[in-house]
């Protein structure tokens, strides 16, 4: 004899099964497939910018500002790459400090020039302005990463198009997500290293090495990239001395970061100089966490902030995802690539406020979290990306309209 609950329970198994029929059958058009990935991108970016307008709106009826969404977007670190492509490394307005407020020739040689070089490219358009630019790389590279994120998601052991899907929504839904939206490296750099994985796993070695080369002349944090798609590479070459495209692969892999490194060296006479620019202008080296450390002791036991507080935090999941991702088998180099985002961001002493911003990257570790909900019921992940998004959009537009300081 059944009981009560089993007659309850099978309407809602068959209404699930049913759910995700519709969502296969919907899915196999080769159209709606390959559309999916773009339009859940937009629309989760979307809802974040659309918060951002709501608060910056009240934040200036309660303050009696002028601010703008758009403005927002620009600040900080984004109005060092505005200058930069705008007017090249040696004529950025003066008004550009670091951030102790001062100012010199080699203060710009911090950023790195292939966000700034693909922004000048666009604003030769006709009839495109440099923040249009700016705004439209950003927009084109976060789209390539989505399509990355979502092979990515269907190639990883245990990967399906549910997974690849998932994983694409919990990217766009990041707590510092809103960093895709604004004149910042991070979706450019985001869209080479996932390409860049991408042929890793697939044994694409050239497309592994010519994409992590193009990453290491966007941001610092390629360095990580290197790592995996180098060790990778040096792996298939001991399992096939004959596998030539690994060993191009591996020797492409560092020369926009080497490349770069090299040139600010020549530019200041200093063999460390891209690492001294940091140092003297933002306080940036490696403590091997020690200052990081003291942050979160500090934050925990007298809470100041949301931000804060909630960076702190957001060090700590990203500790729990990368043991998730060791016992869920994620590829070994996939893990090395999150573990060593986030030991760069956990060992810099920098600055702290941009610690949950510097995780955006470490996109390698949500794989485990993707393939984990794609089991789970369609209700509970609707529910689940549901409240990610709106935290994600709520946690983005106070980091830019309330928090005063730089991110």
């Amino acid at each position: 004899m059944s009981s009560s609950t089993d007659v309850v329970e099978a309407p809602a198994a068959v209404h699930e099964s049913s759910a995700r029929s519709r969502l296969a059958e919907a899915l196999r058009h080769p159209a709606a497939l390959w559309t999916a990935p773009a339009l859940i991108y937009l629309v989760v970016r979307q809802i974040g910018l659309f918060v951002l307008q709501l608060v910056v709106d009240y934040q200036n009826k309660i303050r009696g500002g002028t601010s703008t969404a758009a403005g927002e977007l620009k600040s900080w670190d984004g109005e060092w790459f505005l200058g930069i492509a705008e007017h090249g490394y040696n004529d950025v307005p003066l008004r550009l400090t670091d951030a102790a407020g001062r100012r010199s020739a080699e203060t710009p040689l911090a950023f790195f020039p292939g966000y700034p070089a693909l922004i000048r490219w666009v604003d030769g358009l006709p009839g495109v302005d440099v923040a249009g630019a700016a705004f439209a790389v950003s927009l084109i590279s976060g789209l390539f990463c989505t399509y990355g994120l979502f092979v990515l998601g269907r190639a990883v052991r245990g990967g399906s198009t549910r997974s690849g899907l998932i994983l694409v929504t919990l990217f766009a839904a990041s707590p510092m997500a809103v960093v895709l939206s604004m004149t910042y490296a991070e979706a450019t750099f985001c869209a080479f290293a996932v390409w860049a994985l991408v042929g890793v796993v697939k044994k694409h070695w050239i497309l592994a090495g010519v994409c992590c080369a193009a990453a290491g002349l966007v941001r610092p944090t390629a360095a990580a990239l290197i790592a995996a798609v180098g060790l990778a590479a040096i792996v298939a070459v001991i399992a096939d001395r004959r596998d030539w495209r690994a060993w191009i692969g591996a020797l492409i892999a560092p020369l926009g970061m080497l490349g770069y490194l090299a040139w600010v060296s020549v530019r200041t006479g200093d063999l460390d100089g891209w690492f001294g620019v940091q140092q003297r202008g933002w306080g940036s080296k490696f403590d091997g966490g020690a200052a990081t450390l003291q942050f979160t002791f500090d934050h925990l036991g007298n809470p100041r902030s949301v931000l804060e507080t909630g960076t702190v935090w957001l060090l700590v999941l990203a500790i729990i995802l990368v043991v998730h991702a060791f016992r869920r088998r994620l590829e070994w180099p996939l893990i090395v690539y999150g573990l060593g985002v986030l030991v760069m961001d956990i060992g810099s002493n920098g600055l702290m406020n941009s610690k949950a911003r510097l995780l955006l990257p470490a996109f390698t570790l949500l794989i485990p979290l993707a393939l984990m909900l794609a089991r789970r019921r369609t209700s509970t992940l609707l529910t689940a990306l549901g409240l990610a998004t709106v935290m994600s959009a709520w946690f983005g537009a106070y980091s830019l309209a309330v928090w005063q300081y730089a991110i």
